[in-house]
């Protein structure tokens, strides 16, 4: 049976040997992108005040007992697993919502999740004063905040369905807001908590040990099954409402759920580290291009995070001296310039 490819909102046969490549090339695109994102994790555990032969570092991370074990495993590693974990997650909540609004700008950051989940986390950080005292605390107001925005978002938007240009315009709208409350919280604050809470919501990985990885890690396997039932769906809704009706997919209880788990996985990120920037607008568009699918993949997606979280989080701890800067100030600057090239390539094509 002929493999189908998309030009616009047409489909066109192509000859099967044709998407058996074209099938390879993105299996052979994520396993180098999962390769590339486990060697820059390995590097980077490698790199610091202290260096570490990677020889010693690989059996450090497998359990031999090596002089400078504590550092890679104890010291180390819980700042780089969070690298890749949140990149993972960062990078399929990307591929969700730019699938859900079939716009290569719709991705959490832009429709404002990142920035409800940072409302959510100042809320605690500098309105409930004495609550904050831990980590699970701001990432419990962190989650709320996120998902109240979702849901509010959601709300403004439906009108017969969810369609996404919709979406992304109320999104980007309901950001504004909260950035504005956002400054406001921040500029009412005391100094030391006011220079606390800016640096958080850059998005930082620093000082990070693995109790705060260890809940994200058990959430992460837990969002695992909800994940795929969403990545099987997918290619279906991105074929157009109509189509995915006609193959039995019920279109918006199904954007609905995107909309939950794409959420949850991005609050999840933001409780652990704050709201780390353009990780998954870039992520999902990078290995489309790489992978030349027609649409954007979730293991794709979330190789590319993972790599593109762990080299930004190596370049703002190493890049710069002795100045270990957040890593979000690194996305941002990476992403800032993707979307400019983003928004000339669309414009080009107008």
């Amino acid at each position: 049976m002929p493999g189908i490819t998309r030009r616009g909102r047409s489909f066109t046969a192509v000859p099967d040997g044709l998407s058996a490549r074209v099938d390879l090339r993105g299996v052979v695109v994520v396993v180098v992108l999962i390769l590339a994102a486990v060697a820059a994790a390995f590097a980077e555990l490698a790199t610091g005040d202290l260096h570490i032969p990677i020889t010693e570092v690989v059996r450090a991370v497998f359990g031999a007992d090596t002089e400078n074990a504590e550092i890679v495993t104890q010291w180390r590693a819980p700042r780089v697993v969070l690298a890749l974990v949140l990149g993972i997650l960062l990078g399929i909540s990307g591929a969700i919502f730019q699938t859900l609004t079939r716009n290569p700008l719709g991705s959490p950051d832009i429709i404002g999740f990142n920035t409800g989940a940072y409302t959510g986390a100042l809320v605690v950080l500098l309105v409930l004063d004495g609550v904050a005292t831990s980590y699970y605390p701001t990432a419990i107001g962190a989650l709320i905040g996120g998902i109240v925005t979702a849901l509010l978002v959601y709300l403004l938007a439906f009108k017969r369905g969810v369609q996404g240009f919709r979406l992304i315009i109320v999104g980007i709208a309901t950001s504004a807001v909260l950035a504005a409350v956002n400054t406001w919280l921040i500029l009412k604050a005391d100094l030391e908590d006011a220079m606390s809470a800016a640096v958080w919501g850059a998005g930082t990985l620093n000082n990070k040990e693995w109790v705060h990885a260890q809940p994200v890690l058990i959430v992460a396997v837990i969002l695992v099954i909800p994940v795929f039932w969403v990545a099987y769906r997918m290619p279906m809704l991105d074929m157009g409402d109509d189509a995915a009706a006609a193959l039995g997919i019920r279109v918006e209880r199904t954007r609905l759920a995107m909309i939950v788990v794409g959420v949850s996985l991005t609050a999840i990120a933001t409780a652990a580290a704050g709201p780390i920037s353009f990780v998954a607008l870039a992520a999902p568009q990078l290995a489309r291009r790489l992978t030349r699918s027609a649409g954007v993949t979730v293991i794709a997606s979330a190789a590319m995070g993972a790599l593109v979280l762990v080299v930004s989080d190596w370049i703002a701890q190493f890049a710069f001296g002795d100045k270990d800067l957040p890593v979000g100030v690194v996305t941002v600057s990476i992403g800032g310039l993707y979307l400019v090239w983003l928004l000339a390539l669309e414009a080009r094509r107008q």
